[in-house]
């Protein structure tokens, strides 16, 4: 494919300072791209990406917050990707970019107001991957054996195998070994992985973006989408946003992460705004359990996560404010609205744009319950706040990075389907290997497609309201109720 713009100078314009929005400007300034501005209608610039913009505010309504899945407190870093060996390696890409990224803000290279040298982004506290049953999952018996292919196989750990425990106690995650009462279900350490800070890392890459000379629009009607700019022969020639302003572009790509599907309604039955549920534990000033867990004492975890409705969990070491996340998608919760096209979509509703919505799903909250009991019983009696996260599924959990048909001048990065934030360092690279036209193994897998008769799809899209992961149908468990549940565990 020959390239889509014609030089450097070219201008882009990139709706959505998301992940993928903002890994591909970095990428593109990088390259020598002296044109790009991204838009959001977020105000980035205030709120730091943060999703409160004090941790405990109960000014809901503040514009200074964000809501997108990239506005979180902390997100996985896993190489671990079963028989995926393709994306293992870009998984183990991204950890080593993780890492540069840390020194460059130790060296002084890189710091955003806010930060200091003595601060990072990824923190390799190990992950620990538990799914019940004695047998090893089938997906971790595939990460070991493409972790050997590179020579990689010391960094998964069998904690039902004395040797591999050993091993992990050796090298300083004894902490990770010791974490749960692992004796009946299978477990497996990877030690090269943990957690990013989510909300620090993306208000490093927007200050490395600019520094790179990205030009940025964030918050209110100066950087709201409106509708699509069109010259006569039908090419995209930009974005007009709420106030009116055009924005001319050879080249507009949209990465408005879990808006995208209703905002460029092609990717019907290819991509589908779904959402997680998120429970926050408030940590009290206790010393043993703030002890117990920092990030240096615990791992990042997951359980089931494989396995269906009653699985799907995840979870993290507590932030510097003392919360401790957990997170469920073992359903995939969506919102189907009738749209203007007539057109049932799934799109995001959070609590700044519905005032009711500071609940998850009934659901969600039993799930979540039930490992705290068994596991944490610890964070029972802690204060808890709890929310939705909005992704963007593709039906085969893939990305979807590439030109959207019969709209010349319109390109497409999103499709995150949960496991996107951990390449915010490495995948722009292939988005403007995209734009380039340059061969690239990755990017057959991000291919615009549809879903082949008779096969089935990974992830369910378009259902519609009659789907039962649809909150129209779910009971809804609000904050006060789901504390007062877990207080009687």
């Amino acid at each position: 494919m020959s390239p889509q713009v014609e030089s450097k100078s070219s201008s882009i314009v990139i709706v959505g300072a998301g992940v993928f929005g903002l890994s591909t400007a970095i990428h593109l300034a990088e390259r020598g791209y002296t044109n790009v501005t991204i838009l959001d209608k977020q105000s980035y610039q205030d709120s730091h990406y943060a999703y409160e913009k004090e941790r405990h505010t109960t000014d809901y309504g503040s514009l200074s917050c964000s809501h997108c899945s990239t506005a979180d407190i902390n997100k996985i870093i896993r190489a671990a990707y079963g028989s995926q060996f393709e994306y293992q390696t870009l998984a183990l890409d991204a950890i080593a970019k993780w890492k540069k990224w840390n020194e460059e803000l130790k060296t002084g290279k890189t710091v955003p107001p806010g930060f200091s040298t003595s601060d990072a982004l990824f923190v390799n506290n190990s992950t620990v991957t538990m799914t019940t049953g004695l047998e090893m999952d089938q997906f971790e018996k595939d990460t070991i054996r493409n972790m050997d292919r590179v020579g990689l196989r010391e960094t998964q750990v069998n904690l039902h195998n004395p040797q591999d425990v050993a091993r992990a106690r050796a090298k300083g995650f004894g902490f990770a070994v010791d974490a749960f009462s692992t004796s009946n279900i299978s477990s497996v350490l990877d030690t090269q992985s943990g957690f990013v800070y989510a909300d620090r890392a993306c208000h490093f890459a927007l200050h490395k973006a600019q520094k790179l000379g990205v030009k940025a629009i964030l918050g209110g009607s100066k950087s709201t989408f409106s509708h699509f700019l069109e010259n006569a022969d039908g090419k995209i020639t930009g974005v007009k946003t709420a106030d009116g302003v055009s924005h001319q572009a050879d080249l507009t790509i949209m990465a408005c992460g879990g808006w995208t599907p209703s905002l460029l309604t092609q990717l019907d039955n290819l991509c589908e705004t779904t959402a997680g549920s998120v429970a926050m534990f408030q940590l009290p000033q206790d010393k043993a359990l703030w002890d117990k867990f920092a990030p240096e004492n615990f791992p990042t975890w997951s359980y089931d996560i494989r396995r269906g409705k009653y699985g799907g969990l995840y979870g993290f070491a507590r932030d510097p404010n003392g919360v401790v996340k957990i997170g469920y998608r073992g359903t995939k919760f969506t919102n189907p609205q009738t749209q203007a096209d007539g057109a049932s979509r799934s799109v995001p509703v959070t609590r700044w744009t519905q005032e009711a919505i500071r609940q998850i799903p009934l659901m969600a909250s039993r799930v979540i319950k039930g490992f705290v009991r068994d596991y944490l019983p610890e964070l029972i009696d802690c204060e808890m706040t709890s929310r939705l996260c909005w992704y963007t599924d593709s039906y085969d959990n893939h990305f979807v990075i590439d030109f959207v048909p019969d709209h010349h001048g319109l390109m497409v990065a999103t499709g995150g389907s949960g496991h996107g934030f951990k390449f915010l360092p490495n995948l722009g690279e292939h988005v403007v290997d995209r734009i380039e036209g340059k061969k690239n193994d990755y990017l057959q897998y991000w291919n615009w497609r549809s879903l082949e008769k008779g096969a089935k799809p990974y992830n369910s899209i378009m259902e519609g309201v009659g789907s039962d992961r649809s909150l129209h149908h779910q009971a809804m468990t609000s904050l006060d109720r789901f504390a007062t549940q877990l207080s009687r565990l």
